[in-house]
């Protein structure tokens, strides 16, 4: 998409921008990069490549923050199933308990047991530095 620009004196200058629009899963991305450079065709096209990019990976990084998020509202389940075995398990005999068993409860005596059920996403660029916790 073209458009026109006026310099600080009033001339009018020729300008680039560029939008991608992405709709995926009833969500809408819309990218715009523009420049008031007169660019080539082959500039406009990576202004293009650079928009369809960061397009790409707003649709990678929603689907990792909807999937955490349904993990977010199944957490809460999960903290009172844990705790109700813990409790279970805190009530059998010692002589009876599996080493599954007491790494749970050691586990769930530690003040910071919920937090392996939290998850902290925040689109992160480096998935690799992301866990879920």
């Amino acid at each position: 998409m073209l458009g026109y620009v006026l310099n600080k004196i009033g001339d009018i200058k020729m300008g680039t921008s560029v939008k991608i629009m992405l709709s995926y899963d009833y969500c809408h991305f819309e990218i715009c990069k523009s420049s008031d450079e007169n660019l080539s065709d082959k500039e406009i096209n990576e202004l293009r490549k650079d928009c369809q990019r960061l397009a790409d990976e707003s649709v990678r990084q929603y689907k990792i923050a909807k999937s955490n998020s349904a993990r977010r509202v199944d957490s809460e389940m999960k903290i009172r199933n844990f705790a109700s075995e813990c409790e279970r398990i805190a009530s059998k005999d010692e002589a009876d308990r599996t080493l599954k068993e007491i790494a749970m409860l050691k586990q769930y005596r530690d003040e910071n047991w919920q937090k392996q059920f939290e998850s902290n996403y925040d689109y992160e660029d480096d998935e690799e530095s992301y866990q879920w916790r």
